[in-house]
Parts: structure tokens; sequence; C-alpha cells
């Protein structure tokens, strides 16, 4: 984990710290709210959908910490970009929290990453014109 010290402004207000999860990726904490900022170029990594989770400003996108971060977490996670950090004992609990926050303020969010996973687990079939005799 990297501990990085900003002096420059969230939405939120001023950042008292970030937590690098990736290059590009950092978890913001202020005074009285916090979330996830992300650079124009880590925001290529995440899916259309999960960008339009979150809202542009000052050159970043950020994605609110009580409803909106989970997606962001869940992207990561999904690609292997992050893990869920030791310190968390309950991991399968963190990730059913993470899930169901997802589903239940970003819907559209959530079907569209269903919607992936079931098309990434269909076994791919064969067509018989490329099967030769």
């Amino acid at each position: 984990m990297i501990f990085i010290r900003y002096t420059y402004h969230s939405p939120w207000g001023e950042i008292n710290s970030c937590e690098e999860l990736y290059p590009g990726i950092c978890l913001v904490s202020t005074p009285s709210h916090g979330g996830i900022q992300v650079d124009r170029e880590a925001a290529m990594l995440l899916s259309p959908a999960a960008r339009k989770c979150g809202f542009w400003d000052g050159g970043y996108l950020w994605f609110e910490e009580d409803c909106c971060e989970p997606v962001v977490l869940r992207e990561m996670l999904d690609k292997g970009l992050w893990q869920i950090p030791e310190l968390i004992k309950a991991p399968d609990a963190f990730e059913r929290s993470l899930n169901s926050t997802i589903a239940e303020y970003h819907p559209e969010y959530w079907a569209a990453r269903q919607k992936q996973l079931n098309k990434a687990a269909k076994p791919k079939r064969k067509s018989c014109e490329n099967i030769s005799r």
C-alpha cells in the first residue's frame, strides 16, 4: 500500500490522504467524506458501464464512497488489478457487501456486469462449417 498526501481538493473538500490502489486510482479521504479518484488514463481500464457511475470534476473521474466506490472496487477485483486487503478479515462478506450495494444503487452497471460474466462463461461452440471431413 502506498499512502500519498495531496494538497488539492476533491469534490468533498481538501484531501487528507490518498491510498493508491492501482496506478492512477486512489482511495481518498477528506475531513467529512471521500471516495475514489481515477485519472484519465486509468479510467480507460474501467468498463464504460462503470465509468457512467462516476462523475468528472477537475480532470478526474470521481466515485463517492457510499454508493459508487464499490463499482470501482468490483471492477478492479474482476480484472485482477486489486486484491482485498488482508486487514479485511471476512473477504467473502466484503464482496457480498460490494455486490449488494452495486445491485441496489447501480442496477444498470450490475446488469451489464452480469451479462458480460454470462457471455464469458458460455462455451464456444464449433461451427460445422469449420470442421473438415
